[in-house]
């Protein structure tokens, strides 16, 4: 009898941020495959019947590849399993559940989507930033700053981005920083619109850099900003302040 696979996004961090439906699915798990952003509490907490595999991507190193992460959500599906596919945020936005999804339909497995908090949206808010700001933001895109290295060209219309109102967000794009900042300014952004970088949203160890445009990829460099962290562009910026944590209490 085939199992079932979850699709489960685990929100920015923490359990205050876990759904009850992520709950429920995570306890009941005969396997589970994990990544590294749901944190070291969350990970805590893995129900200790389970079968658990590190599925882990971080900073260009691959604990197992995508098909094979794929191949073993599969197999074990088809021997009957109850299968959790554990994400950070929300594994629709940048987590390659749909990918996953389309290859579980392909095979005949049921598969359930539990959407996470994204921290596209909760970790710029828990520093104090708000995504949209009705006197700066009435817009706000999202984008990756790590495309898929396999294609000819980037799929990212820099020219109509960099033109556009309002906030940008931006996932994975730490180690491409430098070359964000550069094709914003020269395809017309004013080079001095403010930038926050939020590295390791609702941990202990949160860190906030803010910089403009023009100097926040040097700044970023003399900090040993690293991955995970959330690239905030736009006016909503300068509503953050120092040691700000927005509506989030770590008590």
């Amino acid at each position: 009898m085939t199992g079932i696979v979850y699709l489960v996004g685990s929100g920015p961090g923490g359990l205050g941020l876990l759904t009850f439906r992520a709950r429920e699915v995570i306890d009941s798990a005969e396997v589970i495959l994990y990544d590294q952003l749901p944190g070291d509490e969350i990970l805590a907490t893995l129900p200790e019947t389970a079968e658990k595999i590190n599925c882990g991507k971080f900073g260009g190193s691959h604990t197992l590849k995508q098909e094979e992460i794929e191949s073993l959500m599969v197999d074990r599906a088809q021997k009957g399993k109850r299968v959790v596919r554990l994400k950070g945020g929300d594994p629709f936005v940048f987590g390659r559940g749909g990918e996953e999804m389309e290859v579980l339909r392909e095979h005949n497995i049921a598969v359930e989507v539990v959407p996470g908090i994204t921290s596209a949206v909760a970790v710029p808010g828990c520093a104090g930033i708000p995504v949209t700001h009705r006197s700066h933001a009435s817009q706000v895109t999202f984008l990756t700053g790590h495309e898929d290295p396999t294609k000819e060209e980037s799929a990212i219309d820099w020219g109509w981005l960099a033109r556009s109102p309002g906030t940008i967000v931006i996932l994975m794009g730490v180690k491409n920083l430098g070359m964000i900042t550069r094709s914003l300014i020269e395809h017309g952004m004013t080079a001095e619109n403010p930038v926050a970088i939020i590295e390791r949203g609702f941990r202990p160890d949160q860190r906030v850099t803010i910089g403009t445009l023009s100097d926040i990829a040097e700044k970023a460099r003399e900090a040993g900003v690293k991955p995970p962290a959330i690239i905030v562009i736009g006016g909503v910026v300068s509503l953050y302040r120092d040691g700000s944590e927005g509506a989030w209490s770590r008590s």
